[in-house]
């Protein structure tokens, strides 16, 4: 991959998987610096890349799986964050009413897995069900069905609140 096609790589997918980070991190500086490295990891190693996938897919695999070794850090070290982050803020700017967008988050934050990160990646990270499914190492239709189900779950959840 030459300098050019790095830079375009870099400024056409940088707010993907910065958006991807801060989903699943939740904290700035975390996403930033995960979002770097991914790329730093991508240009090193583009020899991996064997285009089964979009770009954005496999810089998105790359990223979760530096986010998921981070945690590993961060839990065997005993780390708690000094604050933890506030995801109403992020959705009470996209959400009109407060209580309803404080509601939301408070399920999602309940939601099981994959259920929690299909509907995250769909909603805030943007990406595609192909490249959900290709994360997580499965079809496009299932990517499909569970954010189908995760959806139903919000609802319902709301519903009896």
């Amino acid at each position: 991959m030459t300098q050019d096609q790095c830079a375009r790589l870099y400024e056409t997918c940088y707010m993907r998987v910065f958006s991807y980070l801060m989903t699943l991190a939740g904290d700035r500086s975390l996403a930033e610096e995960l979002t770097q490295e991914t790329f730093y990891r991508a240009f090193t190693r583009q020899r991996e890349f064997r285009g089964e996938s979009d770009e954005v897919t496999w810089l998105c695999a790359i990223a979760k799986n530096l986010f998921v070794d981070e945690q590993r850090r961060s839990s065997r070290r005993g780390e708690i964050p000094e604050d933890l982050p506030d995801h109403a803020k992020s959705v009470a700017k996209t959400v009109e009413d407060r209580d309803s967008s404080f509601r939301i988050h408070l399920i999602l934050h309940e939601m099981e897995d994959p259920y929690k990160e299909v509907f995250e990646l769909r909603i805030f990270g943007e990406l595609s069900f192909r490249e959900i499914g290709t994360i997580f190492g499965k079809t496009e239709n299932w990517a499909r069905v569970t954010y189908h189900r995760a959806r139903i779950k919000l609802q319902e959840r709301l519903d009896e609140a």
